[in-house]
Parts: C-alpha cells; sequence; structure tokens
C-alpha cells in the first residue's frame, strides 16, 4: 500500500477533529476553516518526464525491466517531497517543484551500482527514497539538474539471522512492522519504534540516526547498527565486521546519518533481542515539568531505567496531547501538572521489578501515580499523531513539530528559549501559537525535548511558518541544543548544522563527499550545502 499523495498513512485511518477540537481552535487561536480544498491528484499540471529514451533505456537494463523505470505522473508526485507541514501545504495546493524526473525501482545491491552509473554517464542527481517520512527536506534536493526518485521497496528481505551472536541483517527497502513480523517468527524484536514506525524503512532509520520511542529500553537505531554497506558511485564501501573495534575510526559512523549524500545504503546489520514476554505502560504525574523532568533524570542516571520514559509539560498534558487517540474526549487532559508515561517490557519477571523500583523513585521525586489507563492509552495511540496533523490541517489550523536534544544542565534554558522563540514570531505575525513540548527521549547525560506548535493558517502558511522556525533554530544553536535529535538536517537544518559542525567539521565531510561522489549526483545540497 502507497502512504495518502497529500497527507500521512493510510488514507482508511484518517479521522475529522471532534468538534470540542474545532471549537477550541476558533477560540483560542483565532482558527477558521480553509477557504478551499486540497487539490485533486488527477488536477495537479505534471509535466512530462525530462528523461531522454537513451537514459530511460540505460536505466531499464540497469533494474532489468522496463516497468521498474517509472515517469508517469502519480508515481512521481507520490515521491516529490517528504511529510513535513510545509511539504504537505505545497502539495495539497498543486505544487509540485520538486517533482522526479523517474522513479527507479532496484532489487538488489548490483542493481543500485548500475543505477548510479547510468546516473553519473547522463548527468542525473539520485535521491534514495525509502517510506518518503522526512520531515526536514531530505527527498527535496537542490535542483540544478533533473533527479531520479530511487525507490527501495523492492529491496525489502532479510538476508541473513545469527540466533547465536543475536544479529540480523536486512535489505534497506524493508519497512519496520514488516521486519518486526520477520524477527517475531525467530522469537527477536528490533525494538525500534518511532513515530514514523507503519511507513518508514530500515535504510532510513540508518540514513536519518532515527531514534524510537523505547529508545530508553532498546537504545536509538544508531545503536544497534553493526554493519552496513554502502553504495557509490565510486564504489562499494562495506563497514563494520564486529560489535566494536579499534581499528581506527569507526566508517559505521560516517555513514550514519549521511542522508543519502554519500551513497546509498544497500544492507544493514543490526542487533536483535528476544520478544518481550510482557509490556506494561503507566501515567505518573508531577505538579511541573522541572519536577518531572528531575525525576526523569535520576531513572536515567541512576537508573531503574524504563524501556519507554517520556514527560509532557503542562500545556500539552492539559490539551491532551499526551495521549492523541483521546484528544477531544473527557479524559483527553488530566488536569494540572505534566504526564509521564513509563513502559516496561521484557520477562514477566524483569518488567515486574523495574517497574516497582522505578515506582519508588518515581513518589520520591514528587509524582502520583494514576494507573495504567494513561499508558495503555499513549501505547494505543502512540503512530495517530501525523494523522492527527492532516486532520489540523483540514480545519485550516497550522501544526508542525521540532525537536532538540542538551545535555541535562541545559534542558531548562533550551526548553524555554525554543518556547519564547515560537511564541514571540508567530504572535509579532499575528497568529498566536499553542506552543507544547514532551521530553521524549532520555539518556544518562541529557535529554531530547519534542515541540508541537498549532496556530492559525494565515495567508501563506509556509511564508507564515519559515521566520518562526528560523528563530527556533536560533534559539536551539544560542542555548546549546543540537539541531536535531532523530529528524535529520534535510535541506531545513542544514544552515545550523553547518555552524553546529564547525568549518573544519564542514571541510573534512566535504572530502569525503567529493571521494565517494565526486560529481555531486546524491541527494545535492541535503546535509551540506552546494559548492
Amino acid at each position: 500500500m502507497d502512504m495518502l499523495w497529500s497527507g500521512w498513512g493510510d488514507p482508511a485511518k484518517a479521522t475529522p477533529l471532534p468538534d470540542t477540537v474545532t471549537g477550541l481552535l476558533r477560540d483560542l487561536l483565532g482558527v477558521r476553516p480553509g477557504s478551499s480544498a486540497p487539490v485533486a491528484l488527477g488536477d495537479i499540471d505534471v509535466p512530462p518526464a525530462p528523461l531522454d529514451a537513451v537514459a530511460r533505456r540505460a536505466l531499464a537494463e540497469a533494474v532489468g525491466d522496463p516497468a521498474y523505470v517509472r515517469t508517469d505522473a502519480e508515481t512521481r508526485v507520490r515521491h516529490t517531497r517528504g511529510k513535513s507541514t510545509p511539504d504537505l501545504l505545497r502539495i495539497r495546493a498543486g505544487d509540485i517543484g520538486d517533482l522526479p524526473a523517474a522513479v527507479v525501482l532496484p532489487a538488489s545491491h548490483d542493481e543500485v551500482a548500475g543505477v548510479l552509473g547510468v546516473c553519473a554517464a547522463h548527468d542525473l542527481a539520485l535521491v534514495p527514497f525509502g517510506g518518503g517520512t522526512s520531515v526536514v527536506g531530505g527527498l527535496a534536493p537542490e535542483r540544478r539538474r533533473p533527479f531520479i526518485a530511487l525507490d527501495l521497496r523492492r529491496m525489502d528481505r532479510l538476508l541473513a539471522l545469527d540466533p547465536l551472536s543475536r544479529t540480523a541483517t536486512f535489505q534497506p527497502g524493508l519497512r519496520a512492522p514488516q521486519a518486526e513480523a520477520l524477527l517475531a517468527e525467530q522469537g527477536f524484536t528490533l525494538g525500534h519504534f518511532p513515530q514514523s514506525y507503519e511507513w518508514a524503512t530500515l535504510g532510513g532509520f540508518a540514513a536519518a540516526r532515527s531514534s524510537g520511542q523505547a529508545s530508553a529500553g532498546y537504545g536509538r537505531f544508531d545503536e544497534m547498527v553493526l554493519g552496513l554497506t554502502l553504495a557509490t558511485p565510486e564504489g562499494t564501501l562495506d563497514a563494520g565486521r564486529a560489535p566494536r573495534s579499534a581499528a581506527g575510526p569507526d566508517l559505521r559512523q560516517l555513514i550514519l546519518g549521511s542522508e543519502g549524500a554519500f551513497g546509498v545504503i544497500t544492507s544493514v546489520t543490526v542487533r536483535i533481542r528476544p520478544r518481550p514476554q510482557t509490556r506494561r505502560y503507566e501515567g505518573w504525574r508531577f505538579a511541573s515539568f522541572e519536577e518531572g523532568a528531575a525525576a526523569l533524570r535520576r531513572l536515567a542516571q541512576d537508573g531503574p531505567r524504563p524501556t519507554v520514559l517520556r514527560l509532557s509539560d503542562e500545556t500539552e498534558t492539559l490539551i491532551g496531547l499526551a495521549q492523541p487517540d483521546a484528544l477531544g474526549s473527557p479524559d483527553a487532559g488530566h488536569g494540572t501538572g505534566c504526564m509521564a508515561i513509563a513502559g516496561y517490557e521484557g520477562t514477566a519477571r524483569d518488567t515486574a521489578q523495574r517497574r516497582e523500583a522505578a515506582a519508588g523513585v518515581l513518589r520520591a521525586c514528587g509524582g502520583s501515580y494514576v494507573g495504567e489507563e494513561p499508558g495503555e492509552r499513549w501505547a494505543h495511540g502512540r503512530y495517530s499523531a501525523p494523522y492527527l496533523r492532516d486532520a489540523l490541517l483540514d480545519a485550516g489550523a497550522f501544526a508542525e513539530t521540532l525537536e532538540t536534544a542538551a545535555f541535562w544542565s541545559r534542558v531548562p534554558e533550551l526548553y524555554a528559549s525554543v518556547r519564547d522563540a515560537l511564541t514571540a514570531s508567530l504572535t509579532e505575525a499575528g497568529t498566536p501559537p499553542l506552543v507544547m513540548c514532551h521530553i521524549s527521549h532520555v539518556y544518562e547525560n541529557g535529554a531530547s525535548l519534542y515541540f508541537t506548535v498549532v496556530c492559525a493558517q494565515g495567508e501563506d502558511p509556509v511564508a507564515h511558518w519559515a521566520p518562526a522556525k528560523r528563530a527556533a533554530c536560533e534559539a536551539i544553536l544560542a542555548a546549546g541544543g543540537t539541531i536535531s535529535h532523530h529528524h535529520g538536517v534535510g535541506t531545513d537544518h542544514r544552515d545550523w548544522y553547518v555552524r553546529e559542525a564547525g568549518d573544519l567539521g564542514v571541510a573534512a565531510l566535504r572530502a569525503v563527499k567529493r571521494r565517494l561522489d565526486p560529481a555531486g549526483l546524491l541527494n545535492p545540497g541535503v546535509l551540506l550545502p552546494l559548492d
């Protein structure tokens, strides 16, 4: 199944906002229904593919069949940009300025290498396309030449499973639910469950350094990766032959987070774990975000660490976004204070022991137990927030997210600075926002902050958002945060990433780019500015 071309996910799961929510948007933020419906896919005027017959034949030879070189209008539109709110607003308005010349579907590493050779010979750029879930402009390269969207969906196999070492090797186009199903047959799990889980691919997780909602227990995806194969215009790069190594710099870390700018990931070897026997999720309430953050820090540093650990601020708790599928219901909010969700997965004995010990820590830090219902509601609706975003757009609201991370000592300033920057920018523009936040991932030394912004769309919502996003990015760097914790760099964060990495760091990455991709074919302008 393809994702909805003008929104998120499965169209059958889309639901309108409850009347209570639309009334709140109207009264609190001045949101009014949009004046026009999104354009129909069939009404978009798609130009002919700028791909000559010679290049088309060469691409067909590379992938073994002309059917895997697609230039029809619908396929090209479906591979235009990602799923950020500006991406969706543009495509809903019929803006296809980032349209690929063709969509090519390889089935193997050798076919990917062949496509790269064709692109080099015919001066075509190439953008790897997994699940299409990028929210940072990762699928919209700077357009100095036509580009190919390399759709990896045919590369969807489990290549090897080593139960003794607890490792599995996958092709990159396998979506996360299918990977989990294959592992479950052998009694294992990967344990990586980001909000994009239903649609994102394993190759995309590696390329963007994804972090899942259960990272407190299972770790980030880049911590799971043990080996990678990268196809580049200059040949194949294999990285990772042991769990850890002192044999020079770790080339795996160079590939992870490279976002298709250095090559195409064609296989990923990851560590796996036994499937949990038990899953328990529960809610805790704290009087303030500061108090709740201190409790999460104590668990992250001193243990016992839950598998899932997150904390909504006062506004997010009041609105009910801590449980997206309950939004608008009488149970959505939990009064004053801040809602924390703690989840435990593992054997029955381990889960019970960690849960009991963690409860003692949370109570000692001022937390009040509110039962399993909030936790189970969160678990049930953990992938529903993007659908909620689509419903908000349909109702005339603007809704977008951004995230960052910092050391614990900097988290309070980072939280206040980003929230204040977003509020000031959008209020000045005439659309006062609702700014919500939660701690989404915790570490011994710091945490990630995930912000959700809702306001009226204004006359030109894309242009309206741009200065607010810039203000937030400036606030992140000024407060000592990283420009992205798990969404990635793309083109949206690139200019701030360059400042974060520094001149010498960027020069080193450019040297790698020139060696692996001397013609600059791969995702041009993503991660690094064009020369």
